[in-house]
């Protein structure tokens, strides 16, 4: 007698907004550590900016996504928004201290590479979990607005795999995306579908090469 598999529920994991915030926080307290010489203002001003905006998204909902409220995720989106900036500013602060000539401290050079590198990677696996198909409320099942149309196709979206009926992504999905894309400098296993998406990964893929290409190059021939 054959029985029907039945379709595996949801996971749980896309509800967890943990893994996001402390991932931003994470990078917010990296930026304390970024070289004297690449930026000049005070240290805990920006970090203290991002963490002024990251605090209203834990407290409303800190481990899961229980709440929604609009106004958070525009709120979030801004603090990446800032986050981005921050980076850019940095690499930018790179740029110019290695056209003057002043780039003889290889330790520099590398510690504030891989900080430029990492903050891009979550910057922008955040910004990707924000916005793919109207953001993480969106994409729950029983959630009562209508979902949008995916920015990202998965591979578990387009195989029809036993055991996978009903996948969502969860955060680490976004930040895998977020990690091929800046070590390939293109999409990988998961395709941009939209213009919005293309974009961010276009310019997430546009700092990483330039952090590796002229950065790091560098700070190896000067080691």
């Amino acid at each position: 007698m054959s029985t029907v598999p039945k379709a595996a529920a949801p996971s749980k994991r896309h509800t967890r907004r943990w893994p996001a915030s402390l991932a931003v926080l994470v990078v917010l307290l990296l930026q304390f550590a970024i070289p004297a010489p690449i930026m000049q203002a005070p240290r805990w001003l920006l970090p203290a900016l991002g963490l002024a905006l990251l605090v209203p998204l834990v407290w409303t909902n800190p481990f899961h996504l229980v709440m929604d409220e609009p106004w958070l995720r525009k709120i979030e989106l801004v603090l990446l928004g800032v986050v981005v900036l921050i980076n850019a500013i940095y690499l930018a602060g790179m740029i110019i201290y290695l056209g003057e000539g002043q780039s003889n401290d290889g330790k520099v050079l590398v510690k504030a590479a891989l900080l430029i590198w990492v903050t891009n990677v979550v910057a922008f696996a955040v910004w990707y979990w924000e916005i793919d198909r109207g953001g993480p409320f969106a994409r729950m099942p029983d959630h009562e607005h209508e979902e949008e149309r995916p920015d990202l196709l998965f591979p578990q979206m387009t195989a029809d795999i036993p055991g996978w009926q009903g996948w969502l992504p969860g955060f680490t999905d976004y930040l895998f995306v977020a990690f091929t894309a800046a070590t390939a400098f293109s999409p990988t296993d998961t395709m941009p579908l939209t213009a919005r998406t293309k974009t961010l990964m276009g310019t997430q893929s546009g700092i990483s090469l330039l952090t590796i290409a002229i950065v790091a190059a560098r700070a190896v021939n000067v080691l």
